[in-house]
């Protein structure tokens, strides 16, 4: 007698599950053959004129056009993305609402004393995109000509020398904090609702400096209403080859762009994010957004899902250090 065969019962759960398991690859490969058969909802969670918002509109034609239904941009704004970030989240995980979003969406949770999503449990990663190089700003006004003028100012006169950011927890923001700990010097960080309320006031110098992605920060230093110190990027820009950078500037090693990517809700078929990781990076090749976005400095590195969440790993020890060491807590 073979002691070892497998009873009748175990050949009918395997029988089974052989069958639920074809069944379930039969479902999954013609979702993704379906998908899409409606409009897609593209969340961006902040105003219609920023970086972010830029970036989206600049893709939205293309996918519209290669998926074949209607991208619709959301524009849902408020608490640094927060707001945006919570209704993708709460969202049918069909892939019919999509989040993109900067690095804040990443950086929220480690700074909210109450966090209110969970960046690995409550999101699926679909894509990284691509960053934005950054500038240090300050007025056209100002008698600052390099970062190391700002800085030595700063050095004689603690705590009277401010930076703004256009949101706390930004790529902005935790820049100027990493430039202020290797500089070793106290420079009080202004936070503002949004990137051109604080570019107004940095105009007007109100305060003395800024953090700022290119999109937004470069248009006012072509119109002569602003300088540009430094940019925050590991090389110099071929557009502005006499601009230092950061590390340059006697920092080596910084480096810290503001960085975008595409996120849907937790449980989103893979077969479905696999679609639109690849439409996405089909997208991001056409000549009409190369165009758009080469025209705001956009540096794109597109991804896999599985290169994205390693990439976000990375950043969050990166994050974890700066926000420990500068004390960064949001006031609820």
């Amino acid at each position: 007698m073979n002691h070892y065969a497998p009873s009748a019962n175990l050949r009918r759960r395997s029988v089974l599950a052989g069958a639920a398991g074809a069944l379930a690859c039969s479902i999954g490969s013609a979702w993704a053959q379906a998908y899409p058969a409606k409009t897609i909802k593209l969340v961006v969670p902040f105003p219609p004129g920023g970086s972010v918002d830029t970036v989206a509109r600049a893709l939205q034609p293309t996918l519209q056009q290669q998926l074949g239904q209607p991208v619709i941009i959301e524009n849902k704004p408020g608490a640094s993305s927060v707001l945006g970030a919570q209704a993708a989240m709460r969202a049918p995980a069909d892939g019919y609402t999509i989040l993109l979003n900067a690095s804040l969406q990443v950086v929220n949770p480690m700074i909210m004393g109450t966090p209110t999503y969970d960046l690995e449990k409550d999101f699926t990663p679909i894509t990284y995109l691509g960053a934005l190089p950054q500038l240090v700003l300050v007025s056209a006004q100002s008698p600052y000509n390099s970062l190391k003028d700002l800085l030595g100012d700063a050095q004689q006169r603690p705590g009277r020398v401010q930076w703004a950011t256009a949101a706390y927890g930004a790529a902005g923001h935790l820049a100027a904090e990493v430039i202020k700990m290797r500089a070793k010097v106290d420079m009080p960080i202004v936070p503002y609702k949004g990137g051109g309320p604080a570019l107004t006031d940095l105009i007007g110098m109100h305060v003395a400096a800024m953090v700022e992605p290119m999109a937004s920060g470069y248009p006012h230093v072509k119109a002569g209403r602003l300088k540009a110190l430094a940019v925050t990027t590991a090389k110099r820009l071929p557009e502005l080859p006499d601009l230092p950078t950061v590390a340059e500037s006697g920092y080596a090693g910084f480096d810290m762009p503001s960085w975008y990517g595409f996120w849907a809700p937790a449980g989103t078929p893979k077969e479905v994010v696999d679609r639109l990781n690849g439409e996405i990076r089909t997208a991001m090749q056409a000549p009409a957004v190369t165009s758009r976005l080469g025209a705001m400095f956009f540096q794109p590195v597109v991804s896999s899902p599985a290169e994205f969440s390693a990439f976000i790993r990375n950043e969050v020890a990166i994050y974890k250090e700066v926000i420990a060491t500068a004390k960064i807590r949001v006031n609820e």
